[in-house]
């Protein structure tokens, strides 16, 4: 006999009813029912112990005293907390309730959140299983705007400034436009206050990339080349390798959606009290449940306002890029950005007949001295985030 389909109760009662009535065996009926005659026989003796049918439905296996049951209070904090902050999982609030000498597990936390209708499943997901990240603070910064709907990007944009090691938010702030001039003016308050990193990440968007020109260079990245920055592009359509801001983004994304939207005028303070939370507050798995601010020490390399000259080294052969960006190098004139005009670039040998070039810390051209043809190199060579 199949039970899979069938009602357990309905057929527990069938089988006591015959089982009773003494026409037939109860091992018999055990063999039909394929139960075994242990079985059987708790089932009559439940039956004839109560004197109805009603008691031989399923009792529930739960302890009558469960010592170890999270108590009302507790559990009435845990809901507190992610009420607070709705938009943490269980492992955070663990975390959080640690702080708070509460210590339950991670599984336990969930179940508490389901039993209050606190998790839907879109929130549901699975852990990264790979991650990449720098060594050490400010060996690399992501850079990138925050989309908003058109409505409000036309007022604000968010900008963030991440440490790629330590998920640090070394700068978030809510500027005008994507404009060349607030960005600066923002960044250079930004380097001033915590040093400069050796690498800043991008995308190939404005202001920091010029997609009508094949050489990309904008006064914004030429200014970052200037404070000795590595320049490092994402790969086109690869959102995935500024994967660390992307997330900041999609966390301050919730906040909003669940915390609720600043009123006009409010984008500063809302986004200065996110970064504080951030930084300091919500742990991250990938930091082993350590926060930010844990992980990050402002950069030793500091801002100069009026960047000197860049000691390129005595193997490197200078040039100096001409005003139409032009490089007279073996007897042969190579084209150059026209943005790097009276800048002095280093040509490095690599093989043959090709050098490089290159302007501070970035990698911009190969030159062929024999066929007399200059190509350009790629600025996204930061490709273990995606491959």
């Amino acid at each position: 006999m199949t039970w899979g389909k069938i009602d357990v109760t309905q057929r527990r009662m069938e089988f006591v009813v015959r089982a009773a009535s003494g026409k037939e065996t109860v091992r018999a009926l055990c063999r039909e029912f394929e139960i075994s005659p242990q079985t059987g026989y708790k089932w009559l003796n439940r039956y004839r112990g109560a004197g109805t049918l009603a008691a031989i439905h399923e009792h529930s296996r739960r302890p009558l005293h469960s010592p170890r049951q999270t108590t009302a209070e507790i559990e009435a904090r845990v809901v507190e907390q992610r009420q607070r902050r709705p938009d943490w999982g269980a492992r955070k609030l663990k975390n959080m309730l640690e702080k708070e000498g509460v210590s339950l597990p991670a599984v336990t936390i969930h179940r508490i959140l389901l039993r209050h209708g606190l998790v839907r499943d879109r929130d549901r997901h699975r852990p990264a299983t790979r991650r990449f990240q720098r060594e050490a603070p400010n060996q690399l910064w992501q850079m990138d705007y925050k989309g908003l709907p058109e409505a409000i990007a036309r007022q604000v944009m968010p900008l963030s400034i991440l440490d790629d090691h330590s998920r640090y938010l070394v700068g978030l702030q809510a500027l005008p436009n994507t404009g060349a001039d607030p960005l600066l003016k923002y960044v250079a308050g930004v380097l001033e206050r915590n040093g400069v990193p050796e690498a800043m990440l991008m995308d190939h968007g404005t202001p920091w990339w010029n997609a009508q020109s094949r050489w990309g260079l904008t006064r914004v990245s030429l200014w970052l080349m200037k404070q000795n920055i590595e320049l490092i592009h994402s790969g086109i359509r690869h959102p995935q390798t500024q994967g660390k801001v992307e997330s900041s983004h999609r966390a301050l994304q919730r906040q909003l959606q669940f915390r609720g939207w600043p009123t006009e005028g409010g984008w500063s303070e809302w986004l200065r009290s996110f970064a504080e939370e951030w930084n300091h507050l919500r742990p991250h798995e990938a930091l082993g449940y350590r926060t930010p601010a844990q992980c990050w020490q402002p950069s030793p390399r500091s801002f100069d306002p009026q960047p000197k000259g860049f000691e390129y080294g005595a193997a490197a052969h200078l040039c100096r890029v001409r005003e139409h960006g032009q490089i007279n190098f073996q007897g042969r004139t190579f084209t150059a950005p026209q943005a790097l005009a009276g800048e002095y670039v280093a040509l490095e040998y690599v093989e043959g007949d090709r050098f490089a070039v290159r302007y501070r810390k970035t990698w911009i051209r190969e030159l062929d001295i024999k066929s007399g043809r200059s190509s350009a190199l790629p600025f996204y060579p930061y490709t273990d985030f995606w491959e």
